[in-house]
């Protein structure tokens, strides 16, 4: 699968409390609600500025903070089709391919890629490129490839029953 999109870049340690801020945790939003308030404690442009398969790229420890699952959804929501960080907090990292968004950890494209970048992610051949230069990265399990490719683990889920 071919993913090209633009960067919205970040630096390190972006946490889950402003991927999806706390206030909006126990309310039963739709998903273009919760879109509309993805990283609104970060920039305040992002939800206007995200177009269908642009791409985060941030430093390492992304997603640190608690383990509220609507930061992976919110990201999703808002059309971002997949993260390149320097590293992952591990439970976001589930949540994010539980929800079928591709989480990519690679400190030396995150640190090469700027804001506004065009960046393309091939999930088969294991590669990011972006400019002139292109970053390999392990293909990804064929198992975490379907949950991908369904739409996150329950689609997935639902598929193997029928």
């Amino acid at each position: 699968m071919l993913i090209k999109g633009k960067a919205h870049k970040y630096g390190n340690d972006v946490n889950t409390d402003v991927i999806y801020p706390g206030k909006y945790t126990y309310q039963q939003l739709s998903p273009k609600e919760m879109a509309s308030h993805a990283l609104e404690d970060l920039d305040t442009d992002f939800p206007a500025s995200v177009h269908k398969d642009d791409i985060i790229v941030a430093g390492k420890n992304f997603g640190c903070g608690s383990s509220r699952e609507q930061a992976a959804a919110c990201i999703k929501y808002a059309g971002i089709s997949g993260i390149i960080a320097g590293s992952f907090s591990r439970i976001f990292f589930r949540n994010a391919i539980n929800f079928g968004l591709l989480a990519i950890a690679h400190p030396e494209a995150a640190g090469f890629i700027e804001d506004g970048d065009d960046v393309e992610i091939n999930r088969e051949s294991g590669i990011i490129r972006v400019k002139d230069r292109e970053f390999k990265f392990s293909p990804l399990p064929q198992f975490v490839a379907g949950i991908l490719e369904a739409g996150g683990l329950l689609p997935y889920l639902q598929e193997k029953l029928e």
